[in-house]
């Protein structure tokens, strides 16, 4: 049996941002940029995009199935009925962002989601009317050009903020958009560019 002489084929490539780390490369590979339309996913990025707030992503992702047991695996009805002692057993739970405002914008940030619902029977039809229903795909070769936020972020996150949202700054929803596939922002480059927008 002769050898072969076929050189390995190289790994796929990605974006720049996911690195090595095999959760942040799952993450990427087969999360960011996929459309949610379930209401609990969307509020669980909601909080987890706020917890990130001045901190890395990768931190985010390596808390997160602690913050799914912590905040009652993201139900906004639960959470809604979170009280002063749950908050301050929140802030002794090493597994989550021990900030004070943050936790307390989880809570007031689900009251905000029960209003949304009222109004418009699914967050997801609330959420996806910004980009109107479809995802928005963009054709970006260099990550210099993958803004921190849009237009669309802009107004996404003062309605939020008018409905009683905190923690929803542009910049936040912008990543918030990202992760949830209501944006492709992957660069053409990626493997996963050309699979998510063939699904628009």
């Amino acid at each position: 049996m002769t050898k072969s002489t076929s050189k390995p084929k190289p790994d796929k490539i990605r974006c720049w941002w996911c690195g090595s780390d095999d959760l942040y490369v799952d993450y990427h590979d087969s999360e960011w940029g996929v459309p949610v339309h379930d209401d609990h996913r969307l509020y669980e990025f909601l909080v987890l995009e706020g917890a990130q707030a001045g901190l890395s992503w990768s931190t985010i992702l390596k808390k997160r199935s602690t913050y799914r047991l912590a905040f009652e695996h993201f139900d906004p009805l639960r959470v809604a009925n979170f009280n002063a002692a749950k908050v301050e057993r929140l802030m002794q739970n090493p597994g989550i962002v021990r900030n004070r405002k943050k936790i307390e914008s989880a809570i007031g940030n689900a009251r905000a989601y029960l209003r949304v619902l009222e109004e418009f029977s699914s967050f997801s039809n609330y959420q996806w009317r910004f980009v109107d229903g479809r995802p928005l795909v963009n054709s970006w070769r260099r990550r210099e050009q993958v803004p921190s936020s849009s237009k669309i972020s802009d107004q996404f996150s003062k309605d939020l903020r008018a409905r009683g949202f905190s923690f929803v700054g542009s910049t936040i929803i912008y990543a918030h958009m990202q992760a949830v596939g209501m944006v492709n922002d992957h660069l053409v480059s990626c493997f996963r560019h050309s699979q998510l927008a063939s699904q628009v």
